[in-house]
């Protein structure tokens, strides 16, 4: 059972070890503070299916990429668990709803999305 759970995914989140320091969202009253802080800084809101192994690929390969800790500030949503979080943020944001995806937001607005095999941390350094 477990070589199954490991291949075809086990609920996934971010590990402990991860070098990403994450904050999670949760509410969707956290989205006005995502928008505010992306004045100060960009945002990015990491979408990730918890089951899904291309989205846990996806994840793992940002986590060991990033290298921004001080110049952007890192969400993460739980797209099984909260799912009307990720259909505001494509309302609000005017972004097609992905899994797994990397939204960035800049000055109140999405300023960059990717998808799949596209997410790609370095992309960040183009924002700050």
């Amino acid at each position: 059972m477990s070589f199954f759970k490991s291949f075809f995914g086990n609920d996934e989140k971010p590990s402990e070890a991860s070098k990403v320091q994450w904050n999670y969202l949760t509410e969707i009253d956290q989205l006005s503070t995502l928008e505010e802080e992306s004045k100060e800084q960009p945002v990015v809101i990491f979408k990730h299916s918890t089951r899904c192994i291309i989205s846990r690929t996806a994840l793992k390969q940002f986590e060991n990429q990033f290298d921004l800790h001080e110049k952007v500030k890192p969400y993460f949503l739980d797209l099984l668990e909260y799912r009307p979080i990720s259909n505001e943020i494509a309302v609000r944001f005017n972004v097609m709803h992905q899994s797994p995806q990397m939204i960035v937001l800049k000055d109140g607005f999405s300023v960059y999305d990717a998808s799949h095999d596209a997410i790609d941390a370095e992309d960040l350094k183009k924002f700050v």
